[in-house]
C-alpha cells in the first residue's frame, strides 16, 4: 500500500497506521455481532483467510468468494426494507484475520492520500471481480464456466509452479456450484472431465492444479467446443 511513498514517508505512515486485527475461526460468521460498529469505520481489511458472502434469494444460494486484500463493509444491510427478501450469509472456510479501519485510522489516512486511493482502489477491485463472476455465471457451458472461474482464481489467489498454477483453495464442489450457478451433480460431473481432460486436478495437499495456459480466445474455444460435440453427436 505504501508503493507510492518515498521510504522516509513510508515508514512514518507504518509507525502511526496501526489497525486491530481480528482473527476468524472457521463457521458461520456474524459480523454486526462479533465486529465494533460505529460512524466513520471504513471497514475491514482482509490479511489472510478466505470466506464466501452467500446471498439467499427464495432458498437460492449464491456465493462470493472473499480473500486477501478485500476491502469489506460487512455489517451493511443494503436491503433493508426491499420489496424481495435478501438474506446475507458470511461463511469462513478457513482461519481468516481481518483488520479494522475504524474511524482514527481514516483520520490518519488523510495524511497520506496514495495509501487512502489504495484503499479505494481495493473495494474497486472487489466490485470488478464481483462482475466477472457474474459473466462467468451467464457463459454457456459448465466446463467453460468452470475453467474460466479457476483460471480467475489464479489470477488473484494463485502460485505457479513446476507442474502447473497451483489455486490453493479447499473449495467443495457444492461450494464451487453456488460460484457458478450449477448444481453439485453438475458441478462434480464437468470437475472430473476436467481432470480427464488434464485441464484441472485435484492438488494432493488439497486445492487445484491448473495445467497449460489459460484460455485467450474464448470464441476460438466456444468453436473448438461446438465441433467436438457436433462430432460426437
Amino acid at each position: 500500500m505504501a508503493a507510492d511513498l518515498d521510504e522516509r514517508t513510508a515508514h512514518q505512515a507504518r509507525a502511526r497506521l496501526v489497525a486491530r486485527v481480528n482473527t476468524i475461526e472457521p463457521g458461520s460468521w456474524d459480523p454486526k455481532r462479533m465486529l465494533p460498529q460505529s460512524e466513520g469505520h471504513l471497514g475491514v481489511l482482509v490479511l489472510e483467510g478466505l470466506l464466501t458472502r452467500d446471498v439467499v434469494i427464495a432458498k437460492t444460494a449464491c456465493a462470493e468468494l472473499v480473500g486477501r486484500g478485500d476491502l469489506l463493509r460487512p455489517w451493511d444491510d443494503m436491503h433493508a426494507g426491499a420489496p424481495i427478501k435478501v438474506d446475507v450469509e458470511w461463511h469462513v472456510l478457513e482461519r481468516t484475520k481481518v483488520a479494522l479501519i475504524d474511524r482514527r485510522l481514516v483520520q490518519l489516512l488523510g495524511h497520506w492520500p496514495e495509501i487512502l486511493s489504495v484503499m479505494v482502489l481495493r473495494s474497486v477491485a472487489r466490485a470488478q471481480a464481483l462482475s466477472f463472476s457474474l459473466a462467468i455465471t451467464c457463459m454457456t457451458g459448465l466446463k467453460l464456466r468452470l475453467l474460466i472461474l479457476f483460471w480467475h482464481f489464479a489470477d488473484r489467489w494463485g502460485r505457479v509452479r513446476p507442474d502447473g498454477v497451483l489455486v490453493p483453495l479447499a473449495l467443495t464442489h457444492r461450494m464451487v456450484g453456488r460460484l457458478v450457478g450449477a448444481s453439485r451433480p453438475s458441478v462434480s460431473t464437468a470437475l472430473k472431465e476436467l481432470e480427464n481432460e488434464g485441464e484441472l486436478v485435484p492438488a494432493p495437499a488439497g486445492g487445484w492444479i491448473l495445467h497449460g495456459e489459460p484460455p485467450e480466445d474464448l470464441a476460438v474455444l466456444y468453436d473448438r467446443r461446438a465441433a467436438a460435440r457436433a462430432s460426437s453427436t
